[in-house]
């Protein structure tokens, strides 16, 4: 296994368990406690653990752009909750436009019992997931493969985006505050998720409850750019009053 590859394993288990102990991972990963340490200092170092005596605990980061592999582990029930409600708003014949989210990815699978959709995505899990649908239309924006993510990202993406209009935009983010926005960690996605939403009739935000009052690095949008946000929980009293002041649908 290679380091990176070691560090990432390290990361997803801090998502899963909060914590992580030296000798555990040592043991696991058939390497010395030294070695573990140098990945936990590399891991502090990047803002995503810190480290304790023994092992480490998580850090979590909303200005940090996680690997897709870390991504698709953390708050699984959260986005399978989320994904589930969204789903209920499609059907045949729709034409969709999802983002490389991991909770995206979920709506698809979701729907996939729907027939003639039309769907453009910058996910390459997506387009791997999809393959053997025969009754669907899946179109990829094309564009560079972003670094530790399978995402497609850059001119290319964006110019096959604006070429369509669609009904549905589905996206999700980092972070939402009421005065800051919708907001993520990479300038690339966000670039990317503007071109979505302005491309959609219907815009769709998915985001889990702890995004809720959080700032990531790169604005997105208005919280007011988007017509529908999906969460897992009922969000504060603050929160659904000003949704419904700005006219936002709120599913949860």
């Amino acid at each position: 296994m290679l380091a990176i590859e070691r560090r990432n394993a390290i990361l997803s288990k801090l998502y899963l368990d909060g914590k992580v102990i030296v000798s555990e991972l040592s043991s696991e990963f058939d390497v010395t406690e030294e070695t573990i340490r140098r990945d936990l200092e590399k891991l502090d170092k990047e803002g995503l653990a810190q480290k304790t005596y023994g092992g480490a605990v998580l850090v979590q980061n909303f200005s940090t752009d996680l690997p897709h592999s870390v991504r698709k582990k953390a708050n699984v029930q959260a986005k399978q909750k989320i994904a589930e409600k969204v789903s209920s708003l499609f059907n045949d014949g729709d034409c969709i436009m999802v983002d490389s989210s991991s909770t995206a990815l979920l709506v698809l699978n979701y729907i996939k019992n729907l027939k003639n959709i039309t769907l453009i995505t910058n996910s390459v899990e997506a387009l791997i997931e999809l393959s053997d649908k025969d009754d669907w239309n899946v179109f990829s924006t094309g564009g560079k493969l972003k670094r530790g993510s399978l995402s497609l990202v850059g001119p290319q993406a964006e110019k096959t985006i604006r070429a369509f209009h669609v009904d549905y935009a589905v996206c999700s983010s980092k972070g939402l505050d009421m005065n800051r926005g919708i907001t993520d960690s990479n300038e690339k996605d966000s670039e990317m998720k503007q071109a979505i939403f302005e491309s959609a009739e219907t815009k769709i935000l998915l985001v889990d409850s702890s995004k809720f009052d959080k700032i990531s690095l790169i604005k997105v949008g208005d919280v007011t750019n988007v017509d529908i946000i999906a969460t897992d929980t009922e969000p504060s009293a603050n929160w659904i009053e000003y949704l419904k002041s700005k006219h936002i649908e709120l599913m949860y």
